[in-house]
């Protein structure tokens, strides 16, 4: 039997049953100081298939940072079949200046494959591509919310990929969204190169949020389970599956006022059903906010100030909801119960 070759990344090589932090060099700041992609290299003893996690590809999205830092306290290389690379921070230039875009006011993930010459964001996706995307054979990417917007713990997968939403299903967040590709997105040009990236949403940026982190951390263990490259031993099984919802939109301000929420994410909701009602400084006019359709809520907007035309509610359509509701008590039920994965657990 052949024994297995040390894993290359940037010139450095990690032997099978070790793991080491690899820094891409990127760019450097105008003070001189070194910008780097760092990349922690989990090489198993074992055959088996090669799977990124990557965060904060928006700067703010620090919930995937969260995530990332659990996993890597719960894979052991010693148990490990294949190889896991984990990226806790793509937009490091972001994630410093607190925000969602690069330096070059560019969206990262709007960037993609990106060029060796061009802007800073493209530079830096076109080196995240060929480094790590070009290595691998699947993908999760972890997302929040934009600014001042919260997001269900949820996948998001696009139409008619098989392995995607098998796999996505096997993760277990509450819902599975059914999301077109987005050009120059991490995902759209992943799958160019035949490599299945599963999209991860959760939170609010700039903010930790404990439910999501649990179900992001238990999800990706059941994802490399479902790929066996990890046991089952210590991960929480499935209580329900997960919904998978083909239609989605967002509910939005009718006039500007204070928001009283009365639905928040999570909640299954009517055609019809008062989400929320908003109110003038005065009291003197109120405009009630109701739900177009039969569905849950998967994203909503948490400031209480809102400008005429605001998102403020994200609708993801539910055909029966009395079959559905049963599986989200479930969910949720497991989502609060979900074990803590870190440093003292190692699986």
């Amino acid at each position: 039997m052949a024994k297995r070759v040390a894993f290359e990344l940037g010139g450095r090589e990690i032997e099978p049953g070790t793991q080491a932090t690899v820094n891409l060099p990127v760019s450097v700041m105008p003070d001189h100081t070194p910008v780097h992609l760092s990349v922690e290299v989990i090489h198993g003893k074992r055959k088996g298939p090669v799977v990124f996690v990557s965060a904060a590809i928006h700067g703010d999205e620090v919930m995937g940072v969260e995530i990332a830092r659990r996993l890597l306290g719960s894979v052991s290389p010693d148990k490990l079949r294949g190889t896991l690379m984990v990226v806790p921070i793509v937009n490091t230039l972001g994630f410093l200046n607190r925000s969602r875009y690069s330096p070059d006011r560019r969206d990262l993930n709007r960037s993609f494959p990106g060029t060796k010459g061009g802007s800073l964001a493209s530079r830096l996706a076109h080196r995240f591509m060929h480094e790590i995307v070009a290595r691998s054979d699947v993908g999760i990417d972890l997302h929040s919310a934009a600014v001042h917007r919260t997001n269900l713990p949820q996948m998001r997968v696009s139409p008619d990929t098989a392995r995607p939403l098998q796999l996505s299903k096997a993760f277990g967040a509450p819902v599975v969204l059914i999301s077109p590709l987005r050009e120059g997105s991490l995902r759209a040009e992943a799958r160019e190169m035949g490599v299945d990236v599963l999209l991860y949403e959760a939170g609010e940026g700039l903010r930790f949020d404990e439910m999501a982190a649990r179900t992001g951390v238990a999800g990706i263990l059941r994802v490399l389970h479902a790929l066996e490259m990890v046991s089952a031993r210590g991960i929480p099984k499935l209580k329900a599956d997960p919904l998978v919802c083909k239609e989605s939109a967002w509910v939005r301000a009718p006039a500007g006022g204070l928001l009283r929420v009365q639905k928040g994410e999570g909640s299954l909701v009517e055609e019809g059903e008062r989400l929320g009602t908003i109110s003038d400084p005065f009291g003197e006019t109120e405009w009630v906010v109701t739900s177009p359709s039969n569905g849950i809520i998967v994203g909503r907007a948490v400031l209480p100030v809102v400008n005429e035309g605001d998102a403020l509610f994200h609708i993801a359509e539910i055909t029966a909801l009395e079959d559905a509701e049963d599986r989200v008590d479930q969910l949720q039920t497991q989502l609060a119960q979900s074990p803590l994965f870190d440093e003292d657990e190692i699986i």
